[in-house]
């Protein structure tokens, strides 16, 4: 495993908190790793196309081998990103929490790689829709930064979090289940109690840096 492939999530540059930590691991993990490929897709401040009429109606084209050239051209982008994602074998997603989910650029991009008969496949059971993941072999982690303090597991605003257990389940549904969150939080708190959150994730992601 030595291809990785980023996904930046945040619309924000350098003042993105998720974006420098994703960063500072990546750069750790080209350290541990000198043979390893890195890609970056930008979603965040880059203009990603969501789900369309004409999106939904290629993507659900009863015979994908004979899909008219206009429906082969409403799904090249997502085929692009399909395929980017089947070659890498780690995955790392910048993913800021916002307003108790994720930018939506970063929800179109889940929205063009989840996508029948390549990362995932359906069947019938007595009339009842079945779902098969077709990913396998691929890990991520999720970098995320929180304005306030309790999103995570056991907090007591977790149930307000609809952003990195959503990623996590989107990634489960085609087949990435190996999920690693590494989230900073306490944005809008004082400066010195939000420096202490980043400088703890951080010293997470160095550490994970080596082995992931």
């Amino acid at each position: 495993m030595n291809r990785i492939l980023a996904v930046h999530g945040s619309p924000r540059g350098e003042r993105s908190h998720s974006r420098r930590l994703t960063e500072r691991f990546l750069q750790a993990w080209l350290e541990a790793h000198p043979q390893g490929e890195l890609t970056r897709r930008e979603v965040g401040r880059a203009s990603l196309p969501h789900v369309s009429e004409a999106f939904v109606a290629a993507a659900f084209y009863p015979e994908p081998q004979a899909r008219p050239l206009s429906m082969q051209a409403d799904l090249a982008l997502s085929d692009e990103l399909v395929t980017e994602l089947l070659e890498h074998e780690l995955l790392v997603i910048s993913a800021p929490m916002y307003n108790f989910s994720v930018p939506s650029g970063l929800k179109a991009w889940v929205d063009q790689i989840v996508r029948l008969g390549l990362t995932f496949n359906t069947v019938q059971d007595n009339g009842i829709a079945q779902y098969e993941p077709l990913v396998r072999g691929k890990k991520a982690l999720i970098v995320t930064s929180r304005g306030g303090f309790g999103f995570g597991p056991g907090g007591e605003l977790e149930a307000m979090n609809h952003a990195d257990p959503w990623l996590r389940t989107a990634l489960g549904f085609i087949g990435i289940e190996d999920v690693t969150v590494v989230a900073a939080e306490g944005e809008e708190s004082a400066e010195r109690t939000f420096q202490v959150s980043c400088a703890e994730a951080e010293q997470r992601l160095l550490a994970l840096a080596r082995t992931f």
